[in-house]
Order: structure tokens, then sequence, then C-alpha cells
């Protein structure tokens, strides 16, 4: 199955978004501003359906697929630890700063994929 370059251009755009909203997601750990700025129901909303999309475009690739899933579950369910206990103890506040380096590393790579992808359509 051949894919246009508007396909890759998609998946990699749903790759920045996906990571944006679980970087937003760990934020909200540790700041309550952004805990406030952002409803709790609109964050798990959107991060919900984009890694709904995701899984979908990856089913293709079981392996990406199953790496993704695991990233997910794994900041998902710090930040969910984190939330509902309160307290972030400097173990957990590493983990989170380790976690919020690699999203943000991947986001700016992707960006720029998605920007060239956008730029030679």
């Amino acid at each position: 199955m051949a894919i246009s370059s508007k396909d890759q251009t998609d998946v990699a755009a749903a790759l920045v978004r996906l990571y944006v909203f679980l970087a937003q997601y760990l934020d909200r750990c540790s700041d309550d501003a952004a805990r406030k700025s952002y409803p709790d129901s609109e964050l798990q909303k959107h991060l919900d359906e984009t890694r709904q999309q995701l899984m979908e475009l990856l089913s293709v690739n079981p392996v990406v697929k199953r790496k993704l899933a695991d990233e997910c579950d794994r900041i998902l369910t710090l930040g969910a630890d984190c939330l509902k206990s309160g307290v972030i103890d400097a173990t957990t506040r590493e983990r989170i700063q380790a976690e919020r380096t690699v999203l943000q590393h991947k986001t700016i790579a992707l960006s720029d994929l998605v920007a060239v992808f956008r730029a030679l359509a």
C-alpha cells in the first residue's frame, strides 16, 4: 500500500499533537497554573482522540504501535499517580523531567519534519 506525502504529514502531525498533549498532562503535576488554565476533561478528550487516531494509523506496524502505547501508558500513569497523591518527591520530579525532556526532543524533531513535508507539498 502506497501512502501519500499528505498521509505522512498527517501521521507526523498527529504524533506532534500527542506529544504536546502528553507534555501538558505532565506539566499539570507541578504547575497549578497549567492545571487551572486547561480543564482536565478537555485535555483528556484531546489526548484520547489523538491517541485513538494514531493507534489506527499505526496499525500497519504493530511494533511502533506497541511502543507508542507503552510510552503513553507510562506517562499517563506517572501523571495520574502524581495528581492523585498531590505530592511530588524528588524521584518523581526527576522522572517527570526526564519524560518531559524526551517529549520535547521528539516534538521538536517531528515539528521540523512536518514543516519540511508541508513545504514540499
